[in-house]
């Protein structure tokens, strides 16, 4: 299982957003030319974020997009979720019905997986991210968003 081009680009895109949305709201053309993603395929990923009021829009001149909550507020499955990106490593939906209508003999392992990286995801917000980009080039950015799942994992 891998995260496809989708779920990629529209955390990177949020991330740029969350990182000058305190100023007004932002272009997708600012951010399509900033992370060299088309734009329209930004516009795609936003209709989906902004539906799943992930993100919400400003009409007009000196318009853009703004987040629809806090950054601290949006986990980073939130967005990946909202822009219908899959993420299951079972063969089946996590149906089950692998093999002949029944679960395969790795079916388990696989939707253990899923579990693990939605919970995973889950853990890490956008205003995280946006954080170690801040420090970005200091060796603690490298490890930040690790120690705060261990951390978190500790503490449950």
């Amino acid at each position: 299982m891998r995260l496809t081009t989708k779920g990629r680009f529209a955390v990177t895109a949020m991330v740029d957003l969350a990182m000058r949305g305190g100023k007004g709201p932002v272009t997708l053309a600012g951010i399509s030319e900033r992370q060299k993603i088309s734009l329209s395929y930004l516009e795609q990923l936003f209709g989906k974020l902004r539906r799943n009021n992930v993100v919400a829009s400003v009409r007009g001149p000196g318009g853009g997009y703004c987040l629809a909550r806090p950054a601290n507020k949006i986990a980073i499955v939130d967005i990946i979720v909202a822009v219908d990106e899959a993420l299951d490593a079972t063969h089946c939906g996590t149906r089950g019905d692998c093999m002949e209508g029944k679960p395969c003999l790795t079916h388990e392992l696989w939707f253990g997986l899923n579990e693990t990286i939605h919970e995973y995801l889950g853990k890490i917000n956008l205003q995280q991210l946006v954080d170690v980009q801040a420090k970005r080039g200091t060796p603690e950015a490298v490890n930040d968003i690790g120690k705060y799942v261990q951390q978190q994992q500790v503490a449950a």
